[in-house]
This record gives structure tokens, C-alpha cells and sequence, in this order.
């Protein structure tokens, strides 16, 4: 009898042995979640901050590096910007400042948006676009040219738009980041380089080729290598090409390089002899970038640039499983993620932040409502 009393009092200690060590621990926790959000109410244990809803989260001051990313908005595509803008917002803490080129008749309703929604903490500085710059380097009227195209051609001049900047990441409308920007912006540069861009022949994105679309992939599919300045350049016409819809940018050797003006001359020179592949006629600021580029760019990670999810039958190259391990998504094609035929909508509709003003709409779900 009395050996078992022994035994019902050893275990009666270390069970509350047990709770004292489970209440610290849960004392420890409190303490740190109110490290990390000092406006919690004493003595609540809140849930994780990416879990509360950003109506209700407190936005602290972003301090650190400034890190530059430069992005057009068309009046027309302005829902994809917001949901790019949200994505990589709300996957980092980094201190981003969005530098936004648009025409001046979007500049109200950018602001609008911006201002009205969960956005407006985020720094960022509105660039308005001047198409005038572009006369004498294209073949068509820079007034005739639709919007959307009119902007591509902002990434030739990022130096100019953030003069300050020694490195800036470019980013087209149609994308998602999933990933922490900061990684990115980290991308090893090569001594001499001034811009980083994915491979078309990287092992995450070349099972996207466009088929029936001609060389995709390399050079031979966006140049006339018949032409002779192109013939001049000695290029090799299977030399694997680039995307540029995603561009981490060297400024400093960006400028040192006269980067800006030697895509100008090959754009002039376009104009003047037609230089570009009648294959994908629609590229148009893809060519003077291979050129100028040709070997001399070094390579982000390709999981920071899955493309080719707007073309057709992209749900089928990709599995649900990758989609949601890639770091960045880009709808590079002719299905945009606001349009009503596209691979993976869900995943453009999560960063989405309806439009305030009522202007724009996904068209599925425009359609759906009616």
C-alpha cells in the first residue's frame, strides 16, 4: 500500500510538473506575438499576422533598402497591376517602391484605387509615360498604337524614369509573385552585366512553347537573320532567347553601357529596314533586347519567372502542385488572367482587389453577375 502511494504521488508531481512547463511556454509565445505586433491586446494570443484580414492589419513602416520595381498600367489592364502590386506587397516585408508608368488619362484612376483599398500604404510614385519619345524608332505613329503596346516600350528606359536607383526590378502587368521579392532583387549579377532575364530553354518554362508560333525559343523566331545588319551581328540563329516581361536591372552599368541608346539605334534601325521576324510579328520590344543583350545577361532563377500561362493549353503543361510552388506566374500570351478563357484564374483572383470606381472587370466574373 504504501509503494503505491509513492507512485500516485510521483505522478501527481510530474503532472503538474507538466502543466507548469506547458504554461510557460505558452507565456513565451504571447510574449514574442506581442513583440511582433505591439498592438495586440495584452494578454491575447492572436493568430499569425498573414492570417488576419488585411482590413484589420496594422501596417508598420517599411525601413531597409529601398527596393525599385518599375511597372506599366494601361487604362485597359489596370486590374492585373493592382493584383500584382497586391501579390508582392503581401509576400514580403521588403521596402518596396512601385514606380508605375501610365498615360496621363489613367493617372485619377490609378490614384483612385490605390487610395481606396488595402494599397494604400504601399509607396508608390506614378510615371507618366511621354509617346513622343518614340518617334523615328518605331514604324507606326506612337499616337495610333494601343495603349498596352505603347508602355512596353517603358523597361528600355529605366535609368531615366528612377535616376537614383542602382538596381531595379521590371515586371510586366499580366504577373503574380508568390515569392519574396527581396529574393529576386538578389539576383547574382555577372561582373559587366546589366540585366538579368529567364531563359526561354529553362527546364521550368520551355515545355510552354507556343507550337504552330515558329522558333519560340530562340533567336531565329523574333529576328530576320537575311537581313544584313543582323547577319553583321554574328549571332547564332539557335542561341536560346529571353523573356523580358520579367527584368532585374544593373542601373549603374545600365548607364555606364549606354544601354538605353543602343536599343534605341536598333529600333531606328528597324524602322528603316524591317529587321524583326514576320513569325511573331507582334513582338516588338523583345528583338532590340536579344540584340543588345546577345551573351551578355546573366540568368534568374526559373522558378522566378513560370510563363507562357496564357497560351493555349497551359493548364495542361502545368500541374496544379508547380503552379503554387513557382516564386513568380506570368501570363505572357494571349489569355490575361481578367479574361474569360485562362489557366488558372483562382490564382489571379486571390490578389485581385475589386475596382472602387466600378471600371473595371474581370470578364468571367462580369459575365457570372449578369
Amino acid at each position: 500500500m504504501t509503494l503505491r502511494r509513492v507512485n500516485v504521488v510521483i505522478l501527481v508531481l510530474l503532472a503538474v510538473a507538466f502543466l507548469i512547463i506547458v504554461q510557460r511556454n505558452l507565456l513565451n509565445l504571447n510574449d514574442f506575438l506581442q513583440r511582433e505586433n505591439p498592438d495586440a491586446v495584452p494578454g491575447v494570443v492572436l493568430p499569425f499576422e498573414a492570417e488576419l484580414s488585411p482590413d484589420l492589419r496594422v501596417e508598420s513602416t517599411r525601413t531597409g533598402e529601398e527596393i525599385s520595381v518599375v511597372i506599366t498600367a494601361a487604362e485597359e489592364r489596370l486590374g492585373g497591376v493592382v493584383a500584382a502590386m497586391n501579390s508582392i506587397y503581401q509576400n514580403s516585408k521588403a521596402n518596396v517602391v512601385f514606380n508605375i508608368v501610365t498615360l496621363n488619362d489613367t493617372v485619377d484612376h490609378l490614384k483612385g484605387w490605390l487610395s481606396k483599398t488595402r494599397l494604400n500604404n504601399v509607396k508608390y510614385k506614378i510615371i507618366v509615360f511621354q509617346p513622343q519619345m518614340l518617334s523615328g524608332k518605331i514604324s507606326k505613329d506612337p499616337k495610333r498604337l494601343e495603349t498596352a503596346k505603347l508602355l512596353t516600350f517603358a523597361r528600355f528606359y529605366l535609368p531615366v524614369y528612377i535616376p537614383d536607383a542602382e538596381k531595379a526590378i521590371y515586371l510586366d502587368d499580366d504577373v503574380i509573385v508568390q515569392g519574396d521579392i527581396q529574393e529576386l532583387y538578389e539576383t547574382n549579377m555577372k561582373p559587366g552585366h546589366a540585366a538579368a532575364f529567364s531563359d526561354d530553354c529553362d527546364s521550368a518554362s520551355a515545355k510552354g512553347i507556343v507550337r504552330g508560333a515558329g522558333n519560340q525559343n530562340n533567336y531565329i523566331g523574333f529576328l530576320d537573320f537575311k537581313k544584313e545588319a543582323i547577319k553583321k551581328m554574328a549571332m547564332r540563329a539557335n542561341t536560346c532567347s529571353f523573356n523580358p516581361g520579367v527584368i532585374v536591372a544593373n542601373l549603374t552599368e545600365w548607364k555606364s553601357q549606354n544601354i538605353t541608346k543602343q536599343l534605341e539605334h536598333w529600333m531606328e534601325l528597324n524602322a528603316q529596314e524591317d529587321l524583326y521576324s514576320k513569325t511573331l510579328a507582334d513582338s516588338i520590344t523583345t528583338p532590340p533586347l536579344l540584340i543588345v543583350f546577345y551573351k551578355r545577361h546573366s540568368t534568374i532563377d526559373p522558378m522566378w519567372h513560370v510563363r507562357h500561362l496564357g497560351t493555349t493549353g497551359a493548364g495542361n503543361r502545368y500541374s496544379p502542385q508547380f503552379v503554387r510552388a513557382a516564386k513568380l506566374l506570368h501570363w505572357n500570351g494571349h489569355y490575361k488572367p481578367w479574361g474569360r478563357t485562362t489557366s488558372f484564374p483562382d490564382v489571379w483572383d486571390k490578389w485581385y482587389i475589386p475596382d472602387p470606381a466600378g471600371k473595371f472587370h474581370p470578364v468571367r466574373r462580369h459575365t457570372e453577375d449578369e
